[in-house]
Formats: structure tokens, C-alpha cells, sequence
């Protein structure tokens, strides 16, 4: 039957619905709009979460890091120079052949001494790839643009079969 042809149907529809909102009877709608009403404290966390890791991104905060295919190229072509922000304990363990060690703690006072040319690409190393990204965004701080971490550090560098120096 048409609407058209009985009226009433449609006020029948109508009052349906608005009983069905009064009752707070389930419909796909409205109980999306209640979750995120009931539970807006909820919500704010889980936005809040994700705005604190994505900040970093967002803000520039972390450097960027590179493989050590892509570091071997910086090295190879750019004539980049290789900090490892190891211990030196850690470094006499094995580091990449040629590389300087400027333990992280030194790293604001002694990489200026290091590498005194800014525009000159940075490799920075360490271990597992940890240290070296905050080395990296320390060193981008102090003008090294083209500072970079070692992603994965000395054990991607193992990994891939490439020369390690000891001493």
C-alpha cells in the first residue's frame, strides 16, 4: 500500500520512531551516539593516546633513520662521517670501520669538535638503533640537518654482513 493512499501510516511511522528514541530502544544510530556519550572518557584516552605517538611525527621530533644499505650510500657518496654514541667499552666490542666514538652524554659538547662542517651528512650508531635516534635528533638541535640514526644500530649492521672494526 502506498502512503499516499492511507495517510495515517506515515503519523503511525513517525510516532513509532519517537517512541522508539523515548524508550531508548537500540537502533544502529543512536546506539554509536550513546557509546560515545557513555563513554567519552574512553574515547578522549584513546585520542589522546594517539595523538601522544603520533606527535613526534608530526612535530619533526625523531630523526630519521636509515638502513645500513642506505648508510653505506651516505658513506660511499656523501662522504658522510660515522658517530657511534656507544661506551667505549662497547666500541672497542666492535664498531663500523672508521668511525669516531662520541659517547652520548659527550655528544652536545664533542661533535662540533668532530664534525665541524653542518652541512655534512651524520651517520649516527650505537647498539640497537636507541640511542643513536636520540643522538640524531640531539644532533639535528645543534644544525647537523642531515643527521642520521643507524636504524637497528650495530645489530642491523651485523645482520646485513657489513665490516665491523674492533679496537
Amino acid at each position: 500500500m502506498a502512503c499516499g493512499e492511507n495517510p495515517n501510516i506515515l503519523e503511525y511511522r513517525a510516532g513509532q520512531a519517537a517512541r522508539a528514541a523515548l524508550r531508548h530502544e537500540p537502533n544502529e544510530e543512536r546506539s554509536t551516539v550513546d557509546f560515545l556519550l557513555d563513554n567519552w572518557v574512553l574515547v578522549a584516552v584513546a585520542a589522546g593516546s594517539g595523538l601522544m605517538l603520533l606527535w613526534p611525527v608530526i612535530s619533526g621530533g625523531v630523526a630519521a633513520g636509515v638502513d645500513p644499505t642506505q648508510a653505506v650510500q651516505l658513506i660511499n657518496r656523501d662522504k658522510a662521517v660515522v658517530i657511534d654514541v656507544c661506551t667505549p667499552a662497547e666500541f672497542a666490542a666492535g664498531h663500523v670501520a672508521g668511525a669516531r666514538n662520541v659517547p652520548l652524554d659527550q655528544l652536545a659538547e664533542r661533535l662540533p669538535q668532530v664534525v665541524k662542517d653542518k652541512s655534512v651528512p651524520v651517520v649516527l650508531v650505537c647498539a640497537s638503533g636507541v640511542r643513536s635516534r636520540r643522538a640524531a635528533a640531539l644532533a639535528k638541535k645543534l644544525g647537523y640537518e642531515r643527521a642520521v640514526s643507524l636504524a637497528g644500530g650495530m645489530a642491523a649492521w651485523r645482520a646485513a654482513s657489513l665490516p665491523v672494526q674492533r679496537g
